[in-house]
């Protein structure tokens, strides 16, 4: 398993998500990762990459932040729809 350094200490890779986009010419790809932390916390981080490298800096978040995200972002009606979190959960 990958080790990668997060705010809240070294994780392991557990899975990984590649959703491969494009604008005009310019080709990217969004990745979400399923990190776990030593004492099996696990967070989730997203980011882009181009030609194979992360960019940007990853966001991470742990699974308790997106719960709060679904929540919050329920509000925002079309996002939610987006995200494919139009209030059904």
């Amino acid at each position: 398993m990958s080790k990668i350094a997060t705010p809240w200490g070294s994780a392991a890779l557990v899975e990984r998500l590649s959703v491969p986009q494009r604008v005009g010419d310019r080709r990217f790809a969004t990745v979400v990762e399923l990190l776990e932390v030593e004492g099996g916390a696990r967070l989730v981080r997203l980011a882009y990459s181009t030609d194979g490298i992360v960019r940007r800096g990853p966001v991470t978040m742990r699974p308790r932040d997106l719960a709060r995200l679904r929540v919050l972002v329920r509000k925002v009606p079309e996002l939610a729809n987006a995200l494919g979190w139009d209030g059904e959960a």
